[in-house]
Formats: structure tokens, sequence, C-alpha cells
């Protein structure tokens, strides 16, 4: 007998193979993209609900999978769910065109890496250039970034200024009024910058070793 959950992880699983998100399958589909968000997955008094034939069906069009796969998704053993990320160069981080006002990736000319799912469809990859973050990354290092993850005290962190300044650091303190930032470079002073200067704060994921 089928359960709630394996229909679920299927749905997930389906989405990974076509380097989408949950959300990102529901758009490819033409349905609501929160439709299989892990929201919806369970009613407000706490049932489970099911995914309907007809999103099933839409999505396994839209993605060019047969039942036969979805069936074998169901059943396969567990393995990482990845989604692909957006990937620049550091460098190019500074420059116009590439993120909106609240740091989100935009335009075009990113490049794509298949990354472990960091809940975030959002999320982007930088590669480091220079050794300006070493020893902490170094060059050729890439990070992965989320822009809408919370960012807490000791988070490291990515900030953008309103001057074109892209910067890796460690949070240390952030007010209304100000927000104070730890180098990783050992030669580098920390930073304090008043608020009104900086364009966004995005909190650092993972990185590569």
């Amino acid at each position: 007998m089928l359960t709630h959950a394996q229909i679920w992880t299927a749905i997930d699983r389906l989405a990974a193979r076509a380097g989408l998100s949950a959300s990102g399958l529901a758009k490819k589909a033409g349905l609501d993209p929160t439709t299989f968000n892990k929201s919806k997955r369970i009613t407000p008094d706490g049932r489970a609900r099911w995914p309907s034939t007809e999103s099933v069906a839409k999505s396994l069009a839209a993605t060019g999978t047969s039942i036969e796969t979805f069936i074998a998704l169901i059943s396969e053993a567990p393995r990482p769910i990845t989604q692909a990320v957006p990937l620049i160069g550091f460098a190019e981080a500074g420059s116009r065109g590439y993120f909106d006002d609240g740091g989100f990736p935009v335009g075009k000319g990113w490049d794509e890496i298949a990354f472990p799912s960091v809940n975030d469809e959002h999320a982007y990859a930088l590669e480091i250039s220079g050794n300006s973050m070493e020893p902490a990354y170094r060059k050729g290092d890439v990070i992965v970034v989320s822009p809408a993850a919370p960012v807490r005290r000791g988070d490291r962190v990515v900030v953008k200024t309103k001057d074109g300044e892209v910067m890796v650091k460690q949070l240390a303190r952030k007010t209304a009024k100000t927000i104070e930032l730890h180098s990783l470079n050992p030669d580098h002073a920390a930073r304090t910058l008043p608020m009104s200067d900086v364009l966004w704060v995005a909190r650092i994921m993972w990185a590569s070793q």
C-alpha cells in the first residue's frame, strides 16, 4: 500500500531529477507555485493532504517523465535531493544586473551547478577569486548563499554595499543603524558600516573545501 510520505518523496525526487525545487516543479507544470510546498502536505487540522492525480500527471508531462519512472521514484533508495543553483564569479558580484535590491539573483550570465537542496529556490553560488578571504576561503572555492535564510550573530555572510563592494565577513552585530563585521582574513580589520550604506546581507550556507 502506498503511503502519504512515499508519494510526496517521489514528487520531491521528480523535482530534483529536473533540477527544480518543489515550487519550481509546480510552476513548470502550470500549477500554483505553492501546490507542492511542504506546508500544503498537511491540513491545518493535522490530516494528511495528498497531491491530486491531475497535479501528478501535469508534473510528469512537464518533465517528460513516464509513469513507470515515477513509480520507481516511489520505491528507490533515498539519495540526496539536489537543486540547480546559479553561479557567478565573486569578482562579478559587484557589477550591476546580477542581483535585485533584496540581494536575490536576477538577470543573465549565470552558470549553474547541482547542489544538495538548501530549501531556498533563490539560493546561488559564488566562486571565490583572489586571496582576500583566506584562510577560510581560497581562490576557486565555491560558496552557496541563501538570501532568504535568517541571519544571526556569528554567521558567515556576503554583504553588498551601495557603492558596489561585495565582501565575505562574519556578522558580529547588527542593529537598525549599524552592522559590525569581522574579517575572515586576520590581516584585515573589523568594519562597522551604517545600515544606510548596505544594500543587502545574505547568509553563507555551504563552502567547498
